[in-house]
């Protein structure tokens, strides 16, 4: 019996994978039917001129995928029921098909939110989005690196369930970096890993929220925190934020949950929380029994001097929850982060994620602990601050040059400025739209996104210009467009 198959030698593909697929397509043809012998490999392997080792091989494959079935002292035949009956549903049985349930006789679903403003569907071509790092900024030889390395000695990990709370060398290095960089003392079985900062936020609102809890927050906030909350139906009490961070003497004196608070570089507007006030807000945490999330979002970005000790790594009593992410220091796209808790609820906790989730990707894990260990992601950090410093340096000195005397917050870390936009300016929503016609992304608040929860003293006159994507000639070319709009609406005698 000689089949129909033609090998290439000259083929990108190996002799063993072009069998398989050619001796596929005749079963599924119907040119081989069910039940029927195939040739023996010895056969087989003098009919195309190719080593009998060739053959086995591709027939081994082929009955591991069900494809063919040996019977002993008999032969090899095509099997009589295909594996890709297995994965289709026959057409009586697509849910298409099936008589449909009226949708009023339904319940409503229990959820009610909506999502942050996190991706945008308008192209610019400047954008000075937020929390963008550089594409280019991604360690891509030292990651394939690191993954062919732990893949090799992956063993089990990929078909085995692991501790929910994370990869021990990862948490451990963890706890390690967090003591020289932010003050923090804490055991590694405190760190559970998460996907980014919104989900240890959804965490944190898990262990705490009930509906109706009260939750104290920065007025403007970060958008996914916002309304992460209020999908928990939970009741806010905004504060107000000044230079100095949050303004503790407006905290609510009793019945709070929490208090979710970014210190190092206030989200939206750039503010870093002073030492006055970080013992006063503990202190606040402490008398009425609140805790306080600390999400120190982009906490391994700074430009000048020593930033100031955690939260966390000044609270004396267990009332600091601490978050942190390398969304902004590697890239959004791992989608890995981190949650600190005190140690009374490392046991809730540890639950919860395993409810989430049963716990985080292993080969993410695994590169990360990798790249913290060698010392690659010291190096990393000490090359970013480099290059977003010199390109923080190069949009204040655009801004400065065709505006004047900018009022700035927010320069001494992190990825993004708030400007305060002075008198003669349009409203920074109308500057925005300005901006967006001669094809230059800048945000205002609500777009950033942020959220205002009324009475915000900086809502209608605050633009957030996010640096760290562009470059410096890219960023001299967005600043021009942007005075070049500002001076057209006012030859135009628009009024505000």
């Amino acid at each position: 019996m000689e089949l129909p198959v033609a090998l290439d030698p000259a083929s990108h593909d190996s002799l063993q994978g072009q069998l398989f697929d050619q001796f596929r397509g005749l079963v599924l043809s119907g040119r081989l039917r069910p039940g029927s012998p195939i040739p023996a490999t010895r056969e087989l392997s003098q009919q195309l001129g190719v080593s009998r080792n060739t053959v086995l091989l591709a027939y081994d494959r082929l009955i591991a995928e069900g494809y063919l079935q040996t019977r002993p002292a008999v032969g090899t035949f095509v099997s009589p029921e295909l594996p890709e009956k297995s994965l289709t549903l026959e057409a009586g049985m697509r849910p298409g098909l099936a008589t449909q349930v009226r949708t009023s006789a339904r319940r409503k679903i229990a959820f009610r939110g909506q999502a942050q403003a996190v991706v945008t569907s308008q192209a610019f071509d400047y954008d000075f989005r937020l929390g963008q790092p550089d594409p280019r900024s991604f360690p891509a030889r030292a990651w394939r690196r690191l993954v062919n390395r732990v893949l090799v000695a992956a063993e089990t990990r990929f078909t085995e369930y692991r501790d929910p709370a994370g990869m021990p060398q990862l948490r451990r290095v963890i706890a390690e970096h967090l003591g020289p960089a932010r003050g923090i003392r804490v055991d590694p079985g405190q760190v559970v890993i998460v996907a980014g900062c919104q989900e240890a936020l959804n965490l944190v609102a898990r262990l705490l929220l009930r509906e109706g809890a009260r939750v104290a927050i920065e007025n403007p906030a970060y958008q996914g925190s916002a309304f992460l909350f209020r999908s928990y139906r939970a009741k806010f009490v905004p504060v107000p934020v000044d230079a100095n961070g949050i303004c503790v003497e407006a905290l609510p004196a009793t019945g709070t949950a929490f208090a979710c608070v970014t210190p190092s570089h206030q989200y939206p507007m750039g503010f870093t929380l002073s030492l006055e006030r970080r013992l006063r807000l503990l202190d606040w945490a402490q008398r009425t029994g609140s805790y306080i999330i600390e999400d120190d979002y982009d906490n391994d970005i700074r430009y000048h001097g020593s930033p100031l000790a955690a939260l966390m790594g000044l609270d004396s009593s267990g009332s600091v929850i601490y978050v942190g992410t390398f969304s902004n220091s590697i890239g959004a796209g791992l989608r890995l982060g981190y949650l600190v808790v005190p140690p009374h609820l490392v046991a809730p906790a540890r639950t919860v994620k395993a409810l989430l989730n049963d716990g985080h990707p292993w080969l993410d894990q695994a590169v990360m602990a990798e790249f913290i260990t060698g010392g690659a992601f010291k190096h990393h950090l000490r090359r970013l601050r480099r290059m977003y410093g010199a390109r923080r340096d190069c949009l204040v000195e655009n801004l400065r040059r065709h505006f004047g005397e900018a009022a700035l917050s927010g320069t001494e870390s992190g990825m993004h400025v708030a400007w305060q936009l002075p008198g003669g300016f349009p409203r920074a929503t109308g500057f925005q739209a300005m901006a967006a016609r001669r094809g230059v992304g800048i945000y205002s608040l609500p777009s950033g996104p942020a959220c205002d929860f009324g009475g915000c003293a900086y809502s209608g006159r605050t633009v957030i210009l996010g640096y760290s994507s562009l470059d410096e000639r890219g960023i001299e070319a967005g600043i021009a467009r942007v005075a070049q709009a500002l001076d057209a609406w006012r030859r135009s005698g628009r009024p505000e």
